[in-house]
Order: structure tokens, then sequence, then C-alpha cells
């Protein structure tokens, strides 16, 4: 009989293609997942989430022999503690890119060696090793395109995936851990159910990834590159990203089944994958991504902080359909289709002059798929700030690319019914209806929907002049 050994589940909440679980299935297991209630943890869709997550894991490893031993507190105490009652000598885990994350399994491993054990690191959430992709010149990319290429040509060779096991062995002396009910990652009076929707939309755990991804497949793969942008469309996109961002399913399970899949929108899908893992390439070699600009000079950015203008966001009552229709969608599914994130984060970021940072904290307070490196990047791409960013001066008008991508205003009306009548004409310019059409469709303007808080040419000759304004200081 082997050694015991501890798996500590984190951002690889699946049994399938684990690379931690393989290295010790044949041994006597402790699953471990360890809730730490740390400033700067996930946000409240995203706990909505893992509490899901959690009880289909559990659920799945108990049926195979070894239960999953959930506790709160700090993981640096509480995997050594483990470890030594259960006689493990080494834990293994998966590998994060999260600056605290590195801190904490550092500060773990050296608790563990203290008493003579092992933290041994897997890939389990990315296709590639952020600390030894480099460049010709042996630095860490800062392009996108030379980084897919690069990492592109390693996964000519990925292995399949590994299957599941099909029966485990528990560790003597597994202790009790934590009750679902006592997880404490759900909302609880007195605050409202703000996530009474989520499951009409979702189904947390490795099952659920496993069916998403076949239905996407199935119905979205073959035209993704003409629907991806549809935010109206049927599987116009995967919605895998809260799957992969805990680990239910592995990029690799999910790169292996689109290439076998095939068709004509398997390569720019490959690409939004690739994007996945270019945001957390950044991050490990640029940890303060999630706070700092990575092009220094945006740190004198002229944004002018408004509690107003930025709650009028939030709350999807901007006036400009559809920007209220995805910051809608967002609070009521915990997602918003990747177009109208790029289209919302521009009007905030330029249109209303507010600091990208204020849009990164509500995405990561209010997505299912808050992936720190994603939200990140891609809050920095818009900002004009990260890199490979796209430039400052390129502004979005939310009414052109609600009216290019949502034509018939579908997305609109679903997620903004108070417009639902105005004919297809004014569906993204309502503020430009006759007052004939607007009472035709039942719609007081300021009544059942706001005017716009900034009108478009004013706030791009804002926009423009702030960024005029950050250049001319930076000398």
């Amino acid at each position: 009989m082997h050694d015991a050994a501890l798996i500590w589940f984190r951002q690889d909440l699946r049994l399938a293609d684990n690379a931690a679980l393989a290295a010790v299935q044949d041994r006597p297991l402790l699953p471990v997942y360890v809730i730490e209630d740390e400033p700067g943890g996930p946000g409240g869709a995203a706990r909505w989430w893992l509490h899901h997550s959690l009880v289909a894991l559990g659920r799945s490893l108990a049926e195979r022999g070894a239960p999953l031993v959930v506790l709160r507190g700090d993981p640096r105490r509480l995997i050594p503690d483990l470890a030594a009652q259960v006689g493990a000598a080494e834990v293994h885990a998966g590998r994060q890119s999260e600056p605290a994350a590195r801190r904490r399994d550092a500060e773990t491993h050296d608790a563990l060696q203290r008493d003579g054990r092992r933290l041994v690191l897997h890939r389990n959430a990315l296709l590639h090793e952020p600390h030894r992709v480099r460049t010709a010149a042996g630095k860490p990319f800062a392009v996108f395109t030379p980084f897919s290429r690069a990492v592109f040509a390693q996964l000519a060779d990925l292995p399949p995936p590994m299957l599941a096991p099909d029966r485990l062995a528990p560790a003597p002396g597994t202790p009790q851990g934590l009750r679902a009910e006592e997880f404490r990652l759900l909302p609880a009076p007195p605050q409202p159910d703000w996530a009474r929707e989520f499951p009409a939309h979702w189904t947390p755990g490795e099952a659920g990834a496993a069916a998403r991804l076949a239905a996407f497949l199935r119905e979205g793969l073959a035209q993704y590159g003409a629907r991806r942008d549809v935010p109206a469309a049927e599987w116009g996109t995967s919605a895998l990203s809260p799957h992969l961002h805990l680990g239910e399913v592995s990029p690799r399970q999910v790169w292996h089944a689109a290439q076998a899949r095939g068709g004509a929108g398997l390569p720019t899908f490959l690409k939004e994958l690739l994007w996945r893992e270019f945001s957390h390439h950044l991050l490990w070699h640029r940890p303060e991504m999630p706070d700092q600009p990575l092009r220094p000079e945006f740190s004198a950015f002229p944004w002018r902080q408004d509690a107003t203008m930025l709650r009028a966001w939030q709350r999807g009552q901007t006036g400009y359909p559809i920007v209220d229709a995805g910051m809608r969608q967002l609070w009521r599914s915990g997602w918003m289709h990747n177009r109208v994130r790029m289209i919302v984060a521009s009007f905030l970021v330029k249109h209303l002059l507010q600091p990208w940072q204020s849009g990164e904290a509500w995405f990561r307070d209010t997505l299912v798929d808050a992936d720190l490196a994603a939200n990140a990047a891609n809050w920095q791409w818009v900002a004009g700030c990260g890199a490979d960013a796209a430039p400052y001066f390129r502004i979005f008008n939310p009414v052109l690319q609600g009216e290019t991508f949502d034509p018939g205003g579908a997305y609109v009306r679903r997620w903004c019914p108070e417009l639902a009548r105005l004919p297809d004409r004014f569906v993204h310019r309502p503020h430009e209806a006759p007052d004939t059409v607007l009472r035709g469709a039942g719609v007081t303007p300021g009544h059942d929907y706001p005017a716009p808080l900034v009108g478009l040419g004013e706030g791009r000759a804002r926009a423009l002049a702030a960024f005029g304004a950050m250049r001319g200081g930076g000398g």
C-alpha cells in the first residue's frame, strides 16, 4: 500500500484530466478544498458558482470512495496540519497564476518542507506554463499574435485528456469537513437573493461543463466565426468561461474536443482559448495588472470619478440600450456576451471617463466567470493601457454597435423589455424617436427609460481631450 497523499483542489474542480489527481489516484487520498475568506477573494457571483461546484465535486468523490473535505480558514496552516494528520508525505495541487495564490503556495511549501513534506504543483488550469514560454530574446511575451503562434506550435503534440478514476481509496483518519449549508458562499438574509435567476442559466459542476461543451460543439462551433459577435444568437459563443475558471473542464479537454469536431469556426475559437492563456501569461509576469496600468503613462490619466454615473452604468440605466441590456444581463444571469462586454467597458472608461479599475471591480463581483487574469487583461485592453491593447482613441459608438450586432433589437428587447415595442429603427436610439412613436410603444422618456447620461459627441470629445491631456502631461 502506498503512503497517503493529500490533493488540494483549487481551480481544478474535476476528476477527469486532473494532473494532480492522476499523480496520486492509486494512493489513499485526502481530497481537500479550503474556503478562504480573504479580501480580494471571489466576488459574490463566483462564490455562488463555487458553492454548487463544490457540492457537485463532493458528490463525485464520495461516489468513488474518497469524500471531499471542505474547510474554512488559512490553507498555509490547514494544509500542513491535514497532511500531518493523515500521514501524507506529499500535497498535490494545480498551479495558479494569481499573485496572492503564488505567495500562499510559496508559504505553504515552506511550511510543509519544515515538516519533511512536499508541495507538488501540476499544470491543471492552462495549456502552457507561463514561466516557461518566452520570446526568442528570452523575455515574456507582451503581444498576443507572436504569443499565440509560439503556444500553438507547442500544442501540436498535446497529449489527450486523462479519464476520471473509477475508484479512490480514502486516507485513514480523514477528518469531518463542513456541510454544504455551512459553506457560507450563497446570498443569505438580510441580502436579497440576487442569484435567484442563475439556476435557469447555469449548471455548475463537471457534468454541467461536459454537457455545455458537447452542446456548443454540436450547435455552435461550425458557425462560431460568423455568430460570435451577435449577442442574441443562441450558441453564438460557448459560455464555457465559468466552467474553465473553476476548472470543471480543462482547457486541454476543450482544445481536443474542438479539434476533433472541426469546422469553419474552429480557428477563431482556438484563438479565444489562446487569449485566455495570454491573459494568464501577462498576470504571471506582471502581477500588478489587476490594479495598475501596464502602460505606465496611463497612471496620469485624468479620470473623472463620479459615483452617480458609475451607479447608473452598474444598474443598466445609461440611456443607451445595448449598454443597459448588457449590464442587466450581467446582474440577472452573472454573465455577459463578449461583444457587449467590450461595448459597456468602452462606454464606461471613455464616454463616462470612469477609471477602468471601477469596471473591473464590478465585473469581478458580478461575473460567475470572474477570472482575475482575463478580467484585468480585458479591461486594460479596452482602456488602452494594457499589453497589446486597443488604442484609447478607438471609441465604440454604442448606438452603431447595437445596430451592427443586434440589428433587429432581439437582445435589447429581451433585457430591456420596456423598449420591446419600439420599431427596429428606434430600438437602439429611443431618445431620437418622435413622441408619437414613443407613445405608441408605451415609453415615456425619463420615466420608463432614462435619458442618455451623456451625449455621444460630448462624451467622445471629452475622452479624446483627456487622452490628449495625458499625453501632453507625460511629455
